[in-house]
């Protein structure tokens, strides 16, 4: 299974994960930068088996980007797990 990861120390916006994502899977100028067009992209573009990995990813965070993860959910369950994301809360949450 092929493995992406990202930094959430790095990521405060939308725009930010998508600048990452789009360097990490070198996507087309013309990609959405939206929920759609990352819908679409997990659905059919990429070669699965594939694992998003949010490091760094609070509680906060996972809050702030609670339609993002709707999203990913969404496209773990059409693809029948061959799309699938995890995350570590990283040091925020780990001293609280």
């Amino acid at each position: 299974m092929n493995t992406i990861y990202f930094d959430f120390d790095k990521i405060a916006t939308n725009k930010d994960f998508y600048a990452q994502m789009g360097e990490q899977l070198q996507l087309p100028e013309h990609f959405g930068n939206n929920l759609d067009a990352l819908h679409d992209l997990l659905a059919g573009y990429l070669e699965l088996p594939l694992m998003f990995y949010f490091n760094n990813m609070s509680e906060k965070k996972f809050s702030d980007f609670e339609e993002l993860v709707a999203t990913l959910d969404d496209a773990e369950n059409e693809t029948q797990g061959q799309f699938t994301y995890d995350y570590d809360a990283g040091e925020e949450d780990r001293t609280n």
